[in-house]
């Protein structure tokens, strides 16, 4: 089979325990071969220690594989996710600039833990390292798992209602890494940068417009187009953005747990035919069987 033109069902952005996922990444390579996935990326937040065990792993499934990470930015005083596809995952300045960027989480997660407990929630932090793989990625998400099965809340999204989000209790801002940075590691290292879930961002169009000149300044290329918090309003959107910047297009189901996440790994609409996917700019970085 020629991969890069008869792909259709690639899956480019999942999480593992090894971030805020729920599943190993054995786990999650077997999932995706199950569904049908062609090409997989696994995607932990500011990490790639899960990369060669997913590598490995989709080989031994006969899944070709792309390493990734997703790197998390602040741009416009919000934060904002870009994807990094095909890089090095041994390059040294990837792994000391995602080290940086995961530094902050265990003070900001004890500033959390602080906030609820001003609203009556004890003990927040100790209930929510029960849910980490690693002490050093500790998020809002495994806050949230911690509230919901302590009985404070009824499911993840009655978490981000009550508590955790910008003028909520437990809310604690922090400031990841700059875009330039981000994009400059994935590049640096042979990878290419993606902006995911652009429609999640609800930035003014003059915003969006500076985050992706600026992004392409900094040698940025693709956008995610579908995937699993898009509509398919959102996916026509970005095709006709990727269009125009001459961006190319990703998909992925952001998939960090099957109890948890409304689409599963592989599940999603196709990538429109009149895009150039961004897998078939990474021939060379795709590991095979």
């Amino acid at each position: 089979m020629d991969l890069l033109t008869n792909v259709t069902n690639a899956d480019l952005h999942c999480h593992s325990r090894v971030s805020d996922g729920t599943l190993e990444p054995e786990a999650l390579a077997a999932r995706a071969k199950a569904n049908g996935v062609e090409l997989w990326a696994l995607t932990d937040h500011d990490e790639i220690g899960g990369q060669q065990r997913a590598l490995e792993a989709a080989l031994d499934q006969g899944l070709p594989y792309l390493t990734g990470a997703e790197v998390s930015v602040t741009f416009a005083a919000k934060v904002v996710h870009i994807v990094g596809l095909g890089f090095d995952h041994h390059d040294e300045a990837l792994k000391a600039g995602l080290k940086a960027t995961r530094g902050g989480r265990a003070a900001r997660a004890q500033e959390m833990s602080a906030g609820l407990a001003q609203v009556g929630i004890k003990g927040a932090y100790e209930g929510a390292l029960q849910y980490v793989g690693n002490p050093d990625l500790i998020s809002r998400t495994h806050f949230a798992r911690f509230l919901v099965d302590a009985g404070h809340c009824s499911d993840v999204s009655d978490v981000f209602r009550r508590y955790l989000t910008e003028g909520k209790p437990g809310f604690v801002e922090h400031r990841w890494a700059k875009l330039g940075d981000a994009v400059r590691w994935i590049t640096e290292a042979g990878g290419i940068a993606v902006i995911a879930h652009p429609a999640r961002y609800d930035f003014t169009p003059t915003i969006e417009y500076a985050l992706i000149t600026e992004f392409m300044a900094h040698g940025g290329r693709g956008i995610e187009v579908v995937t699993g918090s898009h509509t398919a309003a959102d996916a026509a959107r970005y095709t006709e953005t990727a269009l125009e910047f001459d961006l190319l297009a990703s998909r992925g189901s952001d998939f960090h747990s099957p109890d948890e996440s409304h689409t599963d790994l592989g599940r999603l609409d196709a990538l429109p035919g009149r895009l150039t996917p961004v897998w078939s700019a990474l021939e060379q970085r795709i590991h095979r069987p």
